[in-house]
């Protein structure tokens, strides 16, 4: 089931007199369950794609729909949307989670009974019934991240959309973070990730679809998108120093050797003839050289500016 779907959004603005144009005819969708990182560099038209998207701004053309309805004409679409914001926008400190659960689901269209019976098992699901009764302020930074996807989720909503949700966040919180996002997409919430952690997209998102100028550059899922943009190199890591002999031999060859100890195979053709070479020396790894996400979205920006 398509959960968001956007067809030729289009916005232009007018800037010191001058036209602008912010989103050119970008298209994209979300199923159920489905993780969509959704990325660009600051001004690429992110912003401005999803709050169309969000029924927030009236496109100029093109359509969007949430759950098949189209929030610029029905409102009420609105409500199957959740959010968690960058920053510490999403929750009141001096309230406690169960407050704040309890306010935002009724905000939200609950009754105060559904209200705290949805929030106490959010608090639960989420390992918050401890600090229930404690003021938000006093929790650590990786609490207050829980609290605000459980608000974010205290409606039951079919779409997420996270924006920067790992944002200064320790290791351990961080990780608390992606098991969620993971754990929410597969109870089969759509998710739509923004975030500037290219390693945290790569992690989380099924599908990536990167943006600049208004445009779609790129729109794959992840592993397809990767392997377009990985060669056929493969690097081996010995345990042990090379010796001289086996560094002549595989540079005679054209293997290139770094620190002794890393072996550079760019012709796959050539990985058996290496390996015979180094027999019977102990290998540590071997791998396929992959491109990872970061490199990519470098090389497609940079390229579109040209």
């Amino acid at each position: 089931m398509i959960a968001l779907e956007a067809y030729q959004l289009k916005k232009v603005y007018r800037l010191n007199n001058q036209i602008v144009e912010a989103v050119k005819n970008v298209s994209l969708n979300i199923t159920s369950g489905e993780v969509v990182a959704f990325l660009g560099p600051n001004g690429a038209g992110k912003t401005t794609t999803i709050k169309m998207m969000a029924g927030l701004i009236k496109p100029d053309s093109g359509w969007t729909k949430i759950s098949g309805i189209n929030p610029h004409i029905n409102p009420s679409a609105l409500a199957k949307i959740g959010a968690v914001l960058e920053g510490n926008r999403n929750v009141y400190w001096r309230l406690t989670p169960q407050e704040n659960l309890e306010y935002f689901g009724v905000l939200k269209g609950l009754t105060y009974r559904q209200a705290r019976k949805s929030g106490i098992a959010l608090l639960e699901r989420f390992g918050l019934q401890h600090k229930r009764r404690t003021a938000v302020q006093q929790l650590s930074r990786g609490m207050q991240q829980k609290l605000a996807f459980a608000v974010a989720l205290i409606h039951q909503p079919q779409i997420l959309l996270l924006d920067e949700p790992t944002l200064g966040l320790d290791v351990e919180a961080t990780e608390d973070v992606k098991v969620l996002i993971s754990e929410i997409a597969a109870s089969g919430c759509a998710i739509l990730l923004t975030t500037h952690q290219l390693d945290i997209a790569e992690q989380l998102a099924d599908r990536i679809a990167i943006i600049q100028k208004g445009e779609i550059l790129t729109q794959l899922p992840t592993d397809e998108l990767i392997r377009q943009f990985s060669g056929t190199d493969y690097k081996i890591e010995m345990e042990v120093i090379l010796d001289k002999f086996r560094i002549t031999k595989l540079e005679q060859i054209g293997i290139e050797v770094k620190d002794s100890k890393i072996i550079y195979v760019n012709q796959p053709k050539l990985i058996y003839q290496v390996l015979d070479i180094l027999e019977p020396l102990e290998l540590k790894v071997v791998e396929k050289v992959e491109a990872d996400l970061t490199q990519i979205f470098l090389k497609l920006v940079k390229t579109s500016k040209k």
